[in-house]
């Protein structure tokens, strides 16, 4: 693994994404302003930050294909909801308006919709909507709850991390799902069972020939343990 120079950055968390050309890289990091999370952009190779939101907190999820928005979660007025924002920076438009945390929004790869996980029916669900924010729909009905989807490259295929019914918010060290949904018929799948939670799968991870995508799984070292 090779670290890369953010600069100033130096409390980025797991919300980060490469550009679709491949030549910046997007992160989310609490160094500044009351460590509360703001997203800037950087060099594919590291360099100097660019701030983008100027209002915090905000976490980084997802970028149109055509390389000019980013979806991001911001909490404004108490309240977690979806904003998009130019990758250039400037003013942030707010998406959504229900009540209760929306979060992990991504882009479908024909840049026409947004998907999101969404607890406005009482319990994490899995929603989409226009990439202007119109037409918002559910997209899960079960009982457990679900969060981040990623859509695979060709569009066809959703992978997301499923919690138990009793989990509140997405902590670490919980058992945990990978689910994949083939978008047509809506029919899903158990991918992997696995030890995970906070950082399984928060943002896209798809690989470009959509053969396989990345997600962490981790354990708990024993007690008294150094990690070494």
């Amino acid at each position: 693994p090779q670290v890369l120079d953010t600069g100033f950055a130096t409390r980025c968390n797991n919300d980060h994404g490469i550009s679709p050309d491949g030549t910046q890289l997007v992160i989310s990091d609490q160094s500044q302003e009351e460590h509360r999370s703001l997203v800037y952009i950087v060099p594919i190779g590291g360099g100097a930050p660019r701030r983008i939101t100027q209002k915090s907190p905000s976490y980084w999820h997802g970028w149109s294909p055509d390389g000019k928005t980013l979806a991001f979660v911001g909490e404004r007025n108490g309240d977690f909801d979806i904003y998009v924002i130019p990758a250039s920076g400037g003013e942030e438009k707010q998406l959504t308006t229900a009540k209760g945390l929306d979060d992990g929004p991504e882009y479908s790869p024909d840049g026409k919709y947004i998907y999101f996980n969404s607890e406005r029916t009482g319990h994490m669900q899995i929603w989409r909507m226009r990439a202007d924010g119109s037409e918002q729909e559910q997209i899960t009905f079960g009982e457990e709850n679900d969060w981040f989807p990623h859509i695979s490259p060709d569009g066809q295929l959703m992978v997301f991390v499923t919690f138990d019914a009793s989990v509140k918010g997405h902590p670490e060290n919980k058992d945990v799902m990978l689910r994949m949904m083939t978008l047509k018929d809506k029919k899903i799948t158990v991918l992997a069972k696995l030890f995970g939670g906070q950082g399984t799968m928060n943002v896209p991870s798809w690989s470009p020939d959509g053969k396989q995508f990345a997600f962490v799984s981790y354990q708990l070292a024993p007690s008294g343990s150094t990690g070494k």
